[in-house]
Parts: structure tokens; C-alpha cells; sequence
């Protein structure tokens, strides 16, 4: 009876993760936020003693709005531009297709690109009537991560703010020696987790901002859009930097031989620098995962949850390393009493 309740049991909790997941994804991602954030908060708290930790939390927040808000006008502002300039361009770029003139012309001609419209015309006549389904289902889902962003934002923020009732109130169930291992733990964790979120998006900043730099000095069109695909894809640990490249650089040569090979050059001495020393530098004391984990982690986390899965992939282990590593000193004798993220490890005195 035992083993058939404990099967049931845990069908039951599949089924509701199964049918409340986007929910899940939402708490999940507010969780990460709410850790990234806490510090901040923490050290608002303690350093101003007449502020109230929720006008800490709520300044905080902010300011992390704000800095999201300004990277967005960054990218968005040249976006809307280039798009009103593709707009107008689009009845040149046809002609110029039709006439095969231009890259672009040269290449639909070079690859029978007119051969293949006329001969499946009727399919893409068909396709383009059945734009509007995919149109309302884009703008449902638009709806939808309106809503999760601002879930996401009120949950990070509650988080946050109950934090120490929260934290307290968990840690009281356990003896202190306990309760003060499981408070090292997660302060190494909550780093890990910050480290990485904040240095993944510094990382992306200026991959994003470089590559616009170098696209609009050489005059490569739609340098805006270009340069906002390969930073929102440089978030994807390994492969979104490669990912990012390839359409840069193929977007260069449409443009000019030239450019695509400036560009191409651009990315091979970026990646020299993102890999030897910004990585190096900003994940150096929160992440340390080995190359054959980082992969490991990022297969499995694509597998378990796409794009999601692949960029919480490396924070969540990281946090399974520091456990792991937390009870294998504590069997071994070696925990020291202080958070170890980026430090060497020492025995820890006996206690009196």
C-alpha cells in the first residue's frame, strides 16, 4: 500500500507540474531575479539605517528597471529606425531581386531563388494566406510574456522583501550549527547565481554594442537589428556567441566582401577576448565549472527546458556543486565557517 501511495503521489505531482509548467517557469525565473537582486537589497538595509526595507527593495528594483528600460532604448531605438528604413527600401530590394542586381539580387539569382517562387507559387500564395493564424497566435503570446514579465517582477519583489521573515523563520527549524551550514551554502549560492546572471549580461552588453560599433562604421545595413540578435544570443552560454557570428558575418558579406571579412575577423579576435578575459574576469569568484560540465549542464538543460533550460543551465550547477562540494568537505573535515565561492578551501578549527 505504501510503494501504490508513493507511485500515485508522484504521479499526482508530475501531472499538476505538467499542467501549471508556465507557471513553474515564472517562478522560477522571478526566484533567480530575486536572488540576483537581494544582495542589493541587503546592502541598501544595512548601510542606510532610516530606510525601510521595502523603499530599499522598491529602489532597487528601480534601478534595475531603469538599467533594463535604457538597454532596450539602446537596441531600440536604431531597431525601429533600420525597420522604417527596411520598409521603405522593401520595393527597391524586390526590384533589385527580379532584376539580380545588387548582393542581394546576385545571390537570389545565384541560387534560383525566382525559379523556385514561380514554380511553388500556389504554396507560397497558400502560406501567405495563412499568415494570420500564426499573427493572432504572435500576438497572444505577446500578451502572455506581458504578463509573465510583470508576474515575474511583483513575485522577484515579494521575494525579496519577505526574504529575512522567510529565511528566519526556515532556518529556525533547524539546531544552529545547521542552520549555519545551511546559511554558508546559500550565501555561496545566492553569489553564484548573482555573479552569473549580472556577468552574463555584461558579457552580452558589450558583444551587442561592439558588433553594432563595427557593423555601422563599415555601413553594413540593419546594423541595430543584427547587433540585437547577436547580443540577446551571446546569453546562450557556448553556442549563442557562434550562433550570433555566423548570421553577423553573413549579413556583412551580403553587403560587401570586405565587410564580411572585417566582420569575420572582428569575431574571431572577440571571442579570443570574451573567452581569455572577460569571462575569466567576471565569473572568476562566482562560477567555477569546468568546460566538460558547462557542456554537460547546457545539453541537459536544453533538453529538459529549450532556451531556458540552456541559460539557467550553468547557474543551477554551479549551486549543485557547491552543495556537493559542501558535503564532501563535512565528511571529509575540511568546511570552513565562512562562504568559499572563489577562495581555497582551509579545515575549519574544532569547535571548543
Amino acid at each position: 500500500m505504501v510503494v501504490i501511495g508513493l507511485v500515485l503521489a508522484t504521479v499526482l505531482l508530475l501531472t499538476l507540474a505538467y499542467e501549471t509548467r508556465r507557471v513553474l517557469t515564472w517562478i522560477v525565473i522571478a526566484v533567480f531575479f530575486a536572488v540576483a537582486l537581494h544582495p542589493a537589497v541587503s546592502l541598501l538595509d544595512r548601510r542606510i539605517g532610516w530606510m525601510r526595507r521595502w523603499l530599499a527593495t522598491l529602489l532597487v528594483f528601480l534601478l534595475a528597471f531603469a538599467f533594463i528600460a535604457g538597454l532596450v532604448t539602446v537596441f531600440v531605438i536604431p531597431l525601429v529606425r533600420e525597420g522604417t528604413q527596411l520598409a521603405d527600401d522593401l520595393p527597391a530590394l524586390i526590384a533589385d531581386i527580379r532584376a539580380g542586381r545588387g548582393p542581394v539580387g546576385d545571390l537570389a539569382e545565384r541560387f534560383h531563388v525566382l525559379d523556385y517562387a514561380q514554380s511553388h507559387s500556389a504554396q507560397i500564395r497558400g502560406y501567405l494566406s495563412g499568415l494570420g493564424a500564426p499573427t493572432l497566435a504572435a500576438l497572444q503570446g505577446a500578451a502572455t510574456g506581458v504578463a509573465g514579465a510583470l508576474t515575474v517582477f511583483v513575485l522577484s519583489y515579494l521575494m525579496v522583501l519577505e526574504a529575512p521573515k522567510v529565511i528566519s523563520g526556515f532556518l529556525a527549524l533547524f539546531p544552529e550549527h545547521r542552520a549555519e551550514r545551511i546559511r554558508r551554502v546559500s550565501h555561496d549560492c545566492a553569489r553564484t547565481v548573482t555573479g552569473y546572471i549580472t556577468g552574463n549580461l555584461l558579457i552580452s552588453l558589450i558583444c551587442g554594442l561592439l558588433t553594432y560599433l563595427v557593423l555601422a562604421v563599415l555601413g553594413v545595413p540593419f546594423a541595430g537589428l543584427i547587433a540585437l540578435f547577436v547580443g540577446l544570443a551571446d546569453l546562450i552560454p557556448l553556442v549563442g556567441a557562434t550562433l550570433g557570428a555566423v548570421v553577423a558575418v553573413l549579413a556583412a558579406f551580403t553587403d560587401s566582401v570586405v565587410s564580411g571579412l572585417v566582420v569575420l575577423a572582428f569575431f574571431v579576435l572577440y571571442q579570443q577576448l570574451e573567452n581569455h578575459l572577460l569571462q575569466p574576469l567576471i565569473f572568476a569568484r562566482t562560477v567555477q565549472l569546468n568546460p566538460l560540465t558547462v557542456l554537460l549542464a547546457i545539453l541537459i538543460g536544453v533538453e529538459l527546458a529549450g532556451i531556458l533550460g540552456a541559460l539557467l543551465a550553468i547557474p543551477v550547477a554551479g549551486i549543485l556543486q557547491i552543495i556537493a562540494r559542501d558535503i564532501w568537505d563535512t565528511r571529509r573535515g575540511r568546511l570552513k565557517p565562512e562562504p568559499t565561492v572563489g577562495e581555497d578551501r582551509t579545515t575549519a578549527p574544532d569547535p571548543a
